[in-house]
């Protein structure tokens, strides 16, 4: 399976202009092209960033629309008077124990490693890190997403609410820290966005 996820930055005060345009427009869009499993959408409220991401049954489907969800890139970005950057993943891992509802939230993480390396870590990061997380109050799921050609990574932790994901912050420092170090990551970025959109048909990949 595959993402495609698009990162807009702008105007905060916008933000809930955005988040009615993805849930009433781009979201039922996405969803009715042939291949779409998922869709969803992360806010910092605080600094203006959303990201919007469209999961995909396989890599065809999703290149096929690329010209389709063109427009619906512009507009989220026009809408918030900013800018926007697509990249697009392969899903390898997705991992869920609770649906996430209000008030969820999610610690996106992302990194760096060797391009010819993902296998094993793959492999290492599904065998390892959801059933560490499970442990943690709160937590709802696990989604972790590579660029095999880069090397790049990126994986999203959520929570059912502010306050578990805060609680969790030790403990996920801790084992991001170790994963990345046992497996030659750098970890390039760490943030915490609300999950206002989790539209999800994907099955368990671990």
């Amino acid at each position: 399976m595959y993402a495609r996820s698009t990162t807009v930055r702008g105007n905060p005060e916008a933000m809930d202009d955005a988040i009615a345009f993805v849930r009433d427009e781009a979201m039922p869009a996405l969803l009715g092209m042939s291949g779409c499993v998922g869709v969803s959408m992360l806010c910092d409220r605080a600094d203006g960033r959303c990201i919007i991401t469209s999961a995909w049954g396989d890599e065809t489907a999703m290149h096929a629309t690329e010209q389709a969800v063109v427009e619906l890139r512009r507009r989220a970005a026009d809408l918030m008077d900013g800018e926007y950057e697509t990249q697009v993943w392969e899903i390898a891992t997705m991992h869920r124990v609770r649906d996430t509802g209000d008030g969820a939230c999610a610690r996106v993480i992302w990194s760096q490693g060797q391009a010819g390396q993902m296998d094993r870590v793959i492999d290492a990061f599904r065998t390892t890190i959801p059933a560490q997380l499970e442990q943690m109050e709160g937590f709802c799921g696990v989604s972790a997403f590579v660029d095999r050609a880069s090397g790049r990574a990126v994986a999203a932790v959520s929570y059912a609410n502010r306050d578990a994901m805060d609680r969790s912050a030790e403990a996920g420092l801790a084992l991001r820290d170790r994963f990345a170090a046992s497996h030659g990551f750098d970890i390039t970025d760490v943030a915490e966005f609300d999950l206002v959109l989790a539209h999800l048909r994907l099955p368990e990949l671990v």
